[in-house]
């Protein structure tokens, strides 16, 4: 049973909570107290929020201040200091989270506060105005997507779909995917091969990179799209042997096998796909949409590069999700709700939103900014274009509540590298996954209850 609304952080619930983490049990709660919102009404007021580095800018607190009348102190995110904070009774105001991965498992354990009557009253943030993306925050204590509001997604991508630079694909002489019809993951690993350029045993150029926002996270995906769930109907045992789950593994192995793009066997020396795309060392990038934000920046590059829709497995379903969805969350225990809610509230739906919905960083996640999406130049129409007839896939995707994302990732990493490198088969490495990551998933639902 999930305990009732407001019940005290207790020590059992604080290791539900630290067990979904890769260092389980190892919080230090000294030093983690900090002394957090006035809880006084009215301007001057002081907002804590958690938050990294890149989500909530100098410029953007000083603009609060001016806007709002709201001071905002951040803390960095950190998910220990996060537990301290909260089971000492000192929680931030607002947290920064990932919507696709993070929703399900903090609102499981009934840390979050309900929105639902914030967003009921806003005329900022109207429930006819949010991009279906929103429902990622949403969990009805079964499943992901329906339920309570516990947040909102600042902006989005599908994040399979894929960029590719036509110039190296002119360069090798592989033709362009289709403009607006998918590929099949076949198809795009193939290419992926084609393009991809070897000297002196040293990768120079990348056929293709194709490993998601979290490869956990990746794999429910891969496995939608193949037909299938990832995780049993409610989200306690998670099964790689499946027909759709064991395809989308082996393709994800077959991908990390040949070497065509980044994995944790052969690391994209720049850790992420954006500068090696930059630099033309990367044909195919599969970031979704907010990877423009990037590569507008430089018009030469901007002008050879092409959007495409996510690609399917031979008979398996259409689907585009979105593996993110980060935005920010209010805890219970937060002790300036309604200050909270007016920094929420700017910085989803005004000045903030504008700035993101302009600069091409992802989708608004109000249907009302998209007009404010770069549209200026050619490329840019084209990018749209292919967007806009993606939005028709979006579904959510549904994640477990009992581990996080970066838990299940850790397992992963420990178990697939021997398959990566052809000393395991794909069968064995489905059943090891399925043993440590069942009891890594078992672990947590005993202690949400």
């Amino acid at each position: 049973m999930r305990p009732h609304a407001g019940a005290p952080l207790s020590r059992r619930r604080f290791l539900s909570l630290s067990a979904g983490g890769a260092t389980a049990g190892a919080a230090v709660l000294s030093g983690c107290a900090l002394q957090v919102s006035t809880g006084v009404s009215g301007p001057g007021e002081t907002v804590t929020v958690m938050a990294k580095a890149d989500d909530i800018s100098p410029d953007l607190i000083e603009q609060a201040q001016k806007d709002v009348g709201v001071k905002i102190v951040t803390v960095r995110y950190d998910l220990t200091k996060l537990i301290g904070m909260m089971t000492n009774g000192n929680p931030p105001d607002l947290v920064r989270g990932v919507g696709a991965t993070d929703a399900p498992y903090f609102a499981a354990r009934d840390v979050m506060e309900d929105l639902d009557p914030y967003f009921a009253r806003s005329t900022v943030l109207r429930l006819d105005d949010l991009d279906p993306v929103n429902d990622l925050w949403r969990y009805d204590g079964r499943s992901q997507g329906k339920g309570p509001r516990y947040g909102m997604a600042k902006d989005f991508s599908q994040d399979s779909m894929f960029w590719y630079n036509a110039a190296l694909f002119d360069q090798a002489g592989v033709g362009h995917p289709p403009e607006l019809e998918p590929v099949t993951f076949e198809e795009w690993l193939d290419t992926a091969k084609r393009l991809t350029r070897r000297r002196n045993g040293q990768t120079t150029v990348f056929g293709g990179s194709y490993n998601g926002v979290n490869t956990t996270n990746l794999l429910a995906s891969l496995t939608a799209a193949a037909g299938g769930s990832l995780f049993s109907d409610d989200f306690s045992r998670i099964d790689f042997t499946t027909p759709e789950a064991r395809k989308a593994l082996g393709w994800y192995i077959d991908y990390a096998r040949t070497k065509v793009g980044p994995s944790i066997i052969q690391p994209d020396p720049n850790a992420w796909d954006g500068p090696t795309y930059q630099a033309n060392r990367m044909a195919m990038s599969g970031s979704g949409y907010w990877l423009g934000g990037l590569i507008n920046a430089d018009k030469k590059l901007a002008r050879v590069s092409r959007l495409a829709p996510a690609p399917v497995f031979q008979g398996g379903a259409r689907v585009s999700p979105c593996q993110a969805g980060t935005g920010f969350w209010m805890p219970s225990k937060a002790r300036n709700k309604d200050a909270a809610w007016r920094v929420f509230e700017w910085f989803f739906g005004e000045a903030p939103a504008k700035g993101r919905a302009s600069g091409g960083w992802g989708i608004p996640t109000l249907k009302s900014l998209r007009p404010l999406m770069p549209a200026q130049e050619d490329y840019q129409k084209r990018e749209l274009q292919v967007q806009n007839a993606e939005l028709e896939h979006f579904s959510v995707i549904a994640f477990t509540p009992y581990a996080t994302a970066d838990a299940l990732y850790a397992l992963f990493n420990q178990v697939a590298p021997a398959a990566m490198n052809g000393r395991m088969s794909v069968d064995t490495l489905a059943g090891r996954l399925n043993s440590v990551m069942n009891e890594q998933l078992k672990r947590g639902k005993e202690q949400v209850g």
